[in-house]
């Protein structure tokens, strides 16, 4: 068995170039992208349809909301981490302090009405 040709068309029914006299008439979702593909991290620099794109650009963002999730998420992390530990600190000094204001002093040597 032989290969099978894929020929792709608009489904609109339009030419993305067209060269009609001396213009080049290009449809406007005709777009150029330059990067590297999401699934096969090969690098990209073509011309095709913007909706021939849309999986490319869907599967892109995708990847992009997990890795800020994961960010947001150990940044939350350590936001809860350090507040625990201020609270904690802050905790400690209040006891201490309010211990040290309510336990009787004595001074020895000294009565009082002298001077």
């Amino acid at each position: 068995m032989g290969l099978l040709n894929v020929e792709h068309f608009c489904p609109l029914g339009s030419d993305c170039e067209e060269l009609v006299g001396k213009t080049i008439k290009r449809c406007a979702w005709y777009t150029k992208i330059v990067g590297t593909d999401p699934s096969s991290e090969k690098e990209i620099e073509d011309w095709a349809c913007a909706m021939s794109w849309m999986p490319i650009l869907q599967v892109e963002m995708s990847k992009t909301n997990r890795e800020s999730t994961a960010s947001l998420d150990s940044l939350r992390n350590e936001t809860v981490k350090g507040q625990e530990e201020f609270n904690k600190t802050i905790r400690d000094a209040t006891t201490s302090s309010t211990q040290r204001v309510w336990q009787p002093t004595t001074v020895i040597g000294s009565t009082e009405g002298e001077e």
